[in-house]
């Protein structure tokens, strides 16, 4: 087929009978190629990497082992742009099997009528009707689809042939779906075009910008063909139906066209939003590539530190459970499986948490670090890091706390809310024991969660540490009863003692000079008589019923080194709260009766 923009040498005729069939054999082909490259890369990651890693040491394995880690990423960019050839061709197809339809009913109208359709797309029509005068039939003739549609000859004393509007439409029809068939072959040619590697066996990462743009207008041409199925508006367990009941070829497509949707998606299960999701993270650091500004660089940075680590092969495996750059940037790192283990957590980061460097490295240990402080009570675990929300940014670390209200918290509440409903629907397990922790202004985002729908869907404890309150007053507001809500607050994390808003307002000034020493000064003006803290009651205070468990007291805000706010960071950390981090990893582990716990505030 040869197509122009605006003009083509295409027929009716050659419309009806092109074989939209040869198009899809041929996207099978491609789609058995993208199959292929895909084997080949995971059996480099899952047997020959790890295999010489626990194998071979020295120059030489090093030097293989960055051989194989090259030639698994040039299979998967192979996987990729064999997928969007596939599913490109897929749509060529698709779309033209449409104006096949509306040509087909046209041409059946024209039979039915005994119309005579001709070659250039012109309609004659037969005489019917009866003359004002005479009575004789009125003769017929030709519409064209030159003419302006439905136009109908002056009546006068003369009454229309009654044919002459009917071949009119089909001749209108019958050249519509000829133009736009015409404009179908000629947008998916240029396409197609596009879709091709450089010379040479390396992959580098202006070929992976190139493949964030192929993949781009791929989406684009196969809204209608695929997207438009993405079952967007479904409860999670409605979406692991529809995964579930797709075919190996529709899930192939899916993946390679539309990784980002999928590996998004919460319901569908855990591998699979891996895959997708380690395909989509070469996809984003191509597009962030060709782009400028402090913003793409700060993602970019978190990304290849997130890729460094997955390369890594560390244990437990990590799983890719999102991943994107809108807002602040999202991604949800997965220590363990979180479909197969009996006991899940889910951290949610808080205040100043974006996509970059120091995400990547310090919030993505303290899930691991909880991974391993629950692998020492139960083996059968997974423990997620939760950036799925634009957490509040604040310049000046605590020097600009008016950023953090509730907004952020109720919108990211939602997502949160969904994203624990994903895990429930998708998880293996008859009665898996789930963990919600929320960390500062994450334990904001957490309360926020547990007020939709009659709380976090599948979770049976929460952890609060580091809280600036969570939006209700009383442990048993959560949704998982008082005694299944644990509390964890520093003697000198100032951010678990910040008074109310209304009370620290005549304080703003002095906490946007000073930062933490003004913030610390502020916690002292905090109502001890009522427990109001920046988000309502202390969930550390007696009055808001929760367990509390001991926690090191931290490095004092202001000491002989200077200022600080470290003891607002440390909850997670083995080495810095062994306290804390054991009593996280134990109710993570489902022995929260194993817990200590110490007078409330």
């Amino acid at each position: 087929m040869t197509a122009g923009a605006g003009s083509s040498e295409l027929t009716w005729a050659q419309l009806r009978d092109l074989n939209c069939s040869e198009l899809e054999g041929a996207a099978d082909g491609w789609g058995k190629a993208s199959n292929r490259a895909d084997a080949g890369r995971d059996r480099i990651e899952k047997q020959l990497l790890n295999g010489l890693r626990e194998t071979q040491q020295g120059a030489a394995a090093d030097a293989a082992v960055g051989r194989l880690r090259q030639l698994s990423r040039n299979l998967q960019y192979v996987y990729t742009e064999c997928g969007l050839v596939r599913t490109t061709l897929n749509s060529l197809a698709h779309e033209m099997k449409a104006q096949q339809r509306v040509l087909r009913e046209a041409l059946e109208d024209a039979q039915a009528l005994r119309f005579t359709v001709h070659a250039d797309g012109s309609v004659t029509y037969p005489e019917a009707g009866e003359g004002l005068v005479d009575g004789r039939p009125l003769a017929g003739g030709t519409a064209s689809a030159k003419g302006a549609p439905g136009l109908l000859p002056p009546s006068g004393l003369v009454a229309p042939n009654p044919n002459t509007a009917k071949a009119q439409d089909i001749a209108d029809r019958v050249a519509k779906a000829v133009r736009a068939a015409a404009e179908v072959d000629w947008r998916f040619a240029r396409i197609l075009r596009k879709l091709k590697a450089e010379e040479g066996l390396k992959v580098p990462d202006r070929t992976w910008t190139d493949a964030a743009g192929d993949a781009a207008v791929v989406r684009d041409v196969a809204g209608g063909y695929l997207r438009s199925r993405i079952p967007y508006d479904a409860s999670p367990a409605a979406r692991r139906e529809w995964w579930a009941g797709l075919t190996d070829e529709q899930r192939e497509e899916y993946l390679a066209v539309y990784p980002d949707q999928i590996g998004n998606l919460d319901g569908i299960p855990a591998l699979v939003r891996d895959t997708a999701n380690r395909d989509n993270l070469q996809l984003l650091i191509g597009k962030l590539e060709g782009q400028d500004g402090e913003r793409a660089e700060t993602q970019l940075a978190g990304l290849r530190e997130i890729d460094r680590q997955l390369q890594a092969g560390r244990q437990p495996p990590m799983y890719l459970l999102g991943i994107g750059d809108e807002g602040n940037g999202r991604a949800i790192v997965s220590y363990g499986n979180p479909d197969t283990a009996r006991n899940v957590s889910a951290y949610v980061p808080g205040l100043n948490t974006s996509l970059d460097a120091d995400f990547a490295k310090n919030d993505l240990k303290r899930a691991l670090d909880t991974a391993k402080g629950v692998s020492k009570y139960d083996h059968s675990n997974a423990s997620i890091v939760w950036l799925g929300y634009d957490a509040p940014q604040s310049p000046d670390g605590l020097g600009s706390l008016d950023v953090m209200g509730n907004e952020k918290a109720v919108k990211g509440g939602s997502s949160f809310h969904q994203f624990m409903g994903g895990l429930s629907a998708t998880n293996e397990n008859d009665d898996p024991h789930i963990t919600a922790i929320g960390h500062s202004y994450g334990s904001r985002t957490v309360g926020a969660a547990t007020q939709y729908g009659g709380g976090i869907p599948g979770v049976d404890d929460i952890v609060l540490v580091g809280s600036p309150g969570v939006g209700v007053d009383r442990a048993e507001d959560l949704g998982v009863g008082r005694e299944h809500v644990f509390v964890g607050a520093a003697e000198n994390d100032v951010v678990t003692k910040l008074p109310s808003k209304q009370q620290s307002a005549v304080g703003v000034g002095v906490l946007a000079a000073t930062g933490p020493v003004g913030a610390h000064l502020l916690g002292g003006m905090a109502d001890q008589d009522d427990d109001d803290v920046w988000f309502g009651r202390d969930p550390a205070s007696s009055a808001f019923g929760a367990r509390r468990f001991p926690v090191n007291e931290g490095p004092r805000v202001i000491g002989s080194d200077g200022v600080s706010i470290d003891a607002h960071s440390q909850y997670f950390d083995p080495k810095r709260d062994a306290m804390s981090a054991d009593s996280i990893a134990l109710i993570a582990a489902g022995r929260a009766d194993k817990v200590k716990t110490e007078e409330s505030r």
